[in-house]
């Protein structure tokens, strides 16, 4: 087996190859990243769908410590944000750290050695510190509808894309309204012959300011001193400006709400399809959406807009609750993640042979800060529970975390520590006051769904 590396790192997107590269220029050199797949990259790698892009400017949406001045557009498409993926990986020499194709199934603390020992489908990895960087949204969910096996025709998952089928002229379903749907419907609009859009619950869509950088702007952010920082402080501002109104002020939504409407009515021509497309929950209970070509597809005369429920999916098409079947060619799982079963299906086993899944099987997935969790030492979880954001970029979440787990293993090296454990008092304080405002922010919103 030899000796136990100093860490070892699950998943190789954003947070896999950030970690590795902050890890490295902290001086912990010994590092190895698990990598199921056969190339880097994570989300940006797995969802190549049509009009696959950012809802996040591009200055944002990367490395503080590695600046792309050369975006092509404010909001960057997923071929460039995989590009600048590998761009890090090579150029801070983490490349030859990853092991491709290696899935990792199960860890398990070994308290007499202080090391994780990592199962993975090559053997087992020790290691001192382990990193989770899997993400949330790496395991697609498929809805569980009578009869979604037998579809005769092609049906994928948006993560799953099958760039064999042309879906030219044909009859096709998406079923789905969220942030990946409302990139691909645009896109299958200009091209099926009829489209049908599932849609359970409306969200709430608003202008996306995306357009192609001109090119003395690049010039001006690759020699001006300071224009880089400036311009990704200002949109930081923005964009953090929001979570005032998502948790303290519910009333300064009220200018993005009406906003919202504004642009509702303007991009769809029909009335009752207005009030279809109208969300009936408080705006920033989900996640608000970008795009300047959703309502204008759905306004197309070969485009409905389905909203009754599906009571079944049959060789030919699928049935809704009214007996109604449409018949199709192709189907579009846009159904999003199992975004809160983090680690699954890995089985983490810690101090006492106590299981992850165990320990959050009655309150739910949580940690200290998003990262570490009592009774499973020297584990750290990237994008863990209550890290997601509604309003701002995972990767400044992320680089805020890197700080956190490379202060942790300075100061195991420091003090010459085996392992390093969230106090459990300490978890349940932390998990009490995100509850306490999941609360205020669950009151606010059943206060506002009733105006």
């Amino acid at each position: 087996m030899g000796a136990p590396h100093d860490v070892a790192i699950i998943g190789s997107g954003f947070g896999g190859i950030g970690m590795a590269i902050r890890l490295r220029q902290a001086g912990v050199d010994d590092v190895v990243l698990l990598e199921k797949a056969d190339g880097l990259g994570g989300t940006w790698r797995d969802n190549t769908y049509p009009g696959a892009a950012c809802d996040v400017p591009s200055h944002l949406y990367s490395f503080s410590f590695e600046r792309k001045t050369d975006w092509s557009r404010r909001f960057p498409p997923q071929e460039e944000i995989l590009e600048y993926l590998w761009h890090c990986a090579r150029k801070y020499e983490v490349l030859p750290r990853i092991r491709f194709g290696t899935e990792v199934t199960g860890a398990e603390w070994d308290e007499a050695e202080a090391v994780w020992r990592v199962s993975t489908s090559d053997g087992t990895v020790s290691a001192r510190v382990l990193v989770s960087a899997c993400g949330q949204l790496n395991r697609p969910v498929l809805p569980e509808i009578e009869g979604r096996d037998s579809f005769a025709g092609p049906a994928f998952h948006s993560s799953r894309w099958q760039d064999g089928v042309d879906l030219a002229g044909k009859r096709v379903a998406v079923l789905g309204t969220g942030a990946s749907a409302i990139q691909i419907v645009p896109e299958l609009a200009r091209v099926a012959g009829r489209l049908h859009v599932f849609q359970r619950s409306a969200p709430y869509v608003i202008t996306k300011p995306d357009r192609p950088y001109r090119a003395w702007e690049k010039a001006v952010l690759r020699s001006v001193p300071g224009a880089y920082t400036v311009s990704r402080a200002r949109i930081y501002t923005q964009f953090e400006a929001r979570a005032l109104g998502f948790v303290k002020y519910p009333k300064l939504m009220g200018v993005m709400v009406r906003r919202f409407r504004k642009k509702l009515e303007a991009e769809i021509g029909d009335a009752r399809l207005v009030e279809r497309l109208r969300p009936d929950y408080p705006m920033g209970c989900k996640r608000i959406l970008l795009s300047d070509d959703y309502y204008p597809a759905l306004g197309s005369p070969h485009v409905e807009l389905v909203t009754d429920r599906i009571a079944r999916i049959t060789p030919s098409g699928v049935v809704t609750a009214d007996g109604t079947e449409r018949e199709l060619d192709a189907i579009v799982y846009a159904t999003g993640f199992a975004s809160t079963e983090f680690l699954a299906p890995m089985k983490i086993v810690g101090r006492d042979g106590r299981e992850l899944g165990d320990a959050w099987r009655d309150g739910g997935a949580s940690a200290h800060l998003g990262i570490t969790v009592s009774g499973f030492p020297n584990l750290f979880l990237l994008y863990g529970p209550y890290t997601n954001l509604g309003h701002n970029s995972i990767i400044y979440m992320l680089e805020s975390q890197f700080r956190y787990v490379v202060g942790c293993v300075a100061a195991m090296r420091r003090g010459r520590l085996d392992w390093i454990e969230v106090r459990p008092e300490v978890q349940d304080a932390f998990d009490r006051g995100c509850g306490r405002c999941c609360v205020r922010r669950s009151g606010t919103a059943g206060a506002g769904a009733g105006t």
